[in-house]
């Protein structure tokens, strides 16, 4: 299973940015998908995650901020993040679980938000 991420950069404080996340398999093979972030000297955390039924879960700090979707047909994820803070910034890692309870992770993509 290979997880190819895409989007993230710069932003200034208050800007968007939206992931994707495509898995190289089918997303009925797929239980849940989601990103994590990890910010410098900080442990890796769940920013979001949707199962393949389509029900959200969000970390408290980006509730109402972000938005969790899939396209079932393309087996694809995406984060679409609003009004970034600073202590947004991380390396930002798509994960699935597979139907099995296997995890699979991205390669990372870097975020940054600018005061």
């Amino acid at each position: 299973v290979q997880l190819q991420a895409s989007g993230g950069g710069l932003v200034q404080a208050g800007g968007s940015l939206g992931l994707s996340c495509t898995a190289s398999v089918s997303v009925f093979t797929i239980n849940a998908m989601g990103w994590y972030r990890q910010a410098p000297g900080k442990q890796r955390e769940l920013v979001a995650a949707i199962t393949n039924g389509g029900s959200p879960n969000y970390a408290d700090s980006v509730k109402g901020l972000c938005t969790i979707s899939r396209d079932n047909a393309k087996s694809t994820g995406y984060l679409q993040m609003n009004s970034l803070k600073p202590e947004d910034t991380g390396v930002y890692y798509c994960h699935i679980v597979s139907a099995g309870g296997r995890d699979y992770w991205g390669q990372g993509t870097q975020v940054t938000v600018s005061s």
